[in-house]
């Protein structure tokens, strides 16, 4: 793959980084960045292809390998991240597995928190294991349980926070050190506070995943993932997997998503604007007993959250009166909040974690979770946040 051209000013802010970085044009000179929809690649001459598969990335052979369009928001993407470099994947969940099966063998560990999206922890309890991998899964707020976990072995550790559905914070700082102490790499799935909002490798992380379907697309169009970090890590193990196993970046997808990545500052500001003041109205509405926001001064890691991330993110999770019954019938009254099981759109999106994403975690797991049978967990959009109190207070008023 060609080296990135130098479309980059060390000294540009974040929302021209999000606007103008990594753009590659071709000799037309385009305004937008261009669509290369293209599977393979010619050459001038058997010397040039036999020259072009030695790998030594003078060019594009194939796009399961690389693509100029999805090279692009790689690029912008490992800017804005401060990576050293960046692959892109056909959705989140081939990251998060690509992220850990591109290194891990048998006879090795992966520690993991336990507060996971469902997938996630499918991966680590039902995949990895059927390979010889063992996985330990902690209360990633425990910082005993985490050293304690780690002994010799452990190649590996995978988090997410701020955490679906139930908002718990980790500290980064610790776990990267603890993981770093027993010889693992960590990774850190940052997606609910997107590239914006949290820096997991300032705090020590090695690897960070994201699933692009969420903030970065923001409107609910494509798939995609990312995943970043060192040049050695993406060079000798990640590039590798991805070339073989072909989980690929649709390059149509990569230009929704770069298109996608330069309103995202725009869009995160309105929308934690809005998750605020519903946050605050409901945890003060006496039909929901329990408000998880990180930006809640009631939030059990309130302060971590305010040291390790820039803002509170979109997402707000809280209880409805006492169980399935009483969340179902505020979620059928709903009128402008949709129910999905998608999020960071700009439409609010809300759904019932116990029997959609975390359907397939045991009971007991999920009661350890906190994901009880009256929790939802809402999306906030670019809706005007008054509208969204009132169909929330209407829908309650159901309950």
């Amino acid at each position: 793959m060609p080296d990135s051209p130098p479309h980059h000013s060390p000294t540009w802010r974040r929302r021209t980084v999000l606007t103008q970085s990594g753009i590659q044009r071709s000799d037309f000179m385009e305004t937008c960045e261009a669509i290369y929809l293209t599977s393979g690649y010619v050459y001038r001459s058997a010397e040039e292809a036999e020259s072009a598969f030695a790998n030594d990335g003078s060019r594009f052979v194939y796009s399961r390998y690389a693509n100029p369009t999805v090279q692009m928001l790689e690029d912008r993407l490992r800017i804005l991240e401060g990576a050293e470099m960046c692959r892109g994947t056909a959705s989140g969940m081939a990251a998060v597995f690509a992220s850990m099966a591109c290194f891990v063998k048998a006879g090795q560990r992966v520690v993991a928190s336990r507060a996971l999206f469902g997938s996630c922890l499918y991966i680590l309890q039902n995949i990895l294991p059927r390979y010889g991998i063992e996985t330990v899964i902690v209360d990633g707020r425990d910082l005993d349980e985490w050293q304690r976990a780690l002994k010799p072995g452990a190649a590996a550790v995978f988090l997410e926070s701020p955490s679906n559905p139930t908002l718990e914070i980790i500290d980064l700082r610790a776990v990267a050190d603890l993981a770093h102490a027993a010889g693992a790499l960590l990774i850190v799935d940052n997606v609910f506070a997107t590239p914006l909002l949290q820096r997991p490798l300032e705090f020590g992380a090695d690897i960070v995943a994201y699933s692009a379907t969420k903030h970065i697309d923001g409107q609910g169009r494509t798939l995609g993932g990312a995943i970043l970090g060192t040049q050695k890590y993406v060079r000798e193990s990640l590039m590798p997997f991805l070339r073989h196993t072909g989980p690929a970046l649709s390059p149509f997808n990569a230009w929704v998503l770069l298109k996608g990545l330069e309103t995202l500052e725009l869009r995160l500001d309105c929308q934690m604007a809005g998750a605020l003041a519903v946050a605050q109205h409901l945890a003060r509405h006496p039909k929901v007993p329990r408000t998880l926001y990180p930006g809640l001064e009631s939030h059990p890691q309130y302060a971590l959250a305010r040291r390790q991330m820039s803002g509170a993110g979109t997402i707000v999770s809280f209880d409805v009166g006492s169980g399935k019954a009483d969340a179902f019938r505020f979620l059928n009254a709903l009128k402008l909040v949709v129910i999905s099981n998608n999020l960071g759109d700009s439409k609010s999106l809300i759904t019932h974690p116990a029997t959609t994403t975390h359907s397939r975690v045991a009971p007991e797991q999920r009661a350890a979770l906190g994901v009880s049978d009256a929790l939802v967990r809402l999306s906030i959009g670019l809706e005007d946040s008054a509208d969204l109190i009132e169909d929330l207070d209407q829908a309650l008023a159901a309950v």
